[in-house]
């Protein structure tokens, strides 16, 4: 397993801030100046899992766009097998798959896609915890490179949905989704620490935010970002890349409970940040 479980280095973690070009060039260069492609080259699967809560288009979802880039840029630096998964929240993942144009990089890249909510699980404990001292993860989570492709969105409840909060939909819905119409409803009761507690079992490896419109109040309704945020955030770092997106979206991450949980323990939150 190449991931890490705890807060890592003494060195500020890299943030890397780039104007929204096309996603091909954007991601490119974003990935290039944080060294990510010398990392994706030494693995033999990598695991892209974007924001796909709904079959609705972006920027309620991960742009299909944006992920393409990024399959592109893996098969060329890697001869990875590369995996596009998800566990959607709002409908079956199979529908965002299809409506959201998914479906074509499996024609076109030959990737494989991945319903984590009905893939293969296993059982990690964490007595540590104080909400999900057991969790039942996606198998395939646990022997891939992890890279988070997030939406720049705030949201009702935990204030953001970034890179960290986009780890809910590894949930399979077999085992949280009692309890309400949403596929993860059984996570909410405590929903700050369900985040917190899940990336402590399987933290993003890489986290790349599509931050192209953004969601100024809520994460499937309400006013988009105006004007829109036209960029992306690209860090080894997952509580760093949170971060920054809080700063983006003008909201003090010391108030979202689940970066402050993860600081100091998953990554650090005050990064160095760079702009391209």
């Amino acid at each position: 397993m190449s991931y890490v479980t705890n807060g890592g280095s003494r060195e500020r973690p890299v943030v890397i801030v780039a104007e929204l070009g096309t996603y091909a060039e954007t991601v490119r260069s974003v990935l290039e100046a944080l060294g990510a492609g010398a990392v994706l080259a030494k693995e033999d699967r990598i695991l892209l899992k974007p924001n796909l809560i709904e079959a609705r288009s972006s920027p309620v979802t991960t742009d299909v766009k944006c992920v393409e880039a990024l399959v592109a840029y893996c098969m060329e630096v890697s001869a990875a097998r590369i995996v596009v998964a998800d566990g959607s929240g709002g409908c079956e993942t199979s529908e965002c798959f299809g409506r959201l144009g998914y479906e074509r990089l499996r024609e076109e890249y030959g990737v494989e896609l991945v319903d984590l909510n009905l893939s293969e699980t296993v059982t990690l404990s964490d007595p540590s915890n104080l909400f999900l001292k057991r969790f039942h993860i996606p198998k395939i989570l646990l022997d891939c490179y992890l890279v988070s492709i997030p939406v720049l969105k705030a949201h009702s409840m935990s204030g953001v949905t970034l890179g960290m909060k986009n780890m809910i939909g590894a949930a399979p819905e077999r085992y949280y989704g009692v309890g309400g119409h949403y596929k993860k409803w059984g996570l909410h009761e405590k929903l700050d620490r369900a985040i917190m507690e899940i990336n402590k079992f399987r933290r993003a490896d890489l986290t790349l935010i599509d931050a192209a419109v953004g969601m100024a109040t809520a994460h499937l309704w309400g006013p988009m970002c105006d004007p829109p945020v036209g960029k992306l955030i690209a860090s080894f770092d997952p509580v760093a890349a949170d971060k920054v997106g809080c700063d983006l979206l003008g909201k003090d991450w010391r108030r979202v409970e689940h970066i402050v949980l993860a600081d100091g323990v998953l990554g650090r939150a005050e990064g160095e940040k760079r702009h391209l």
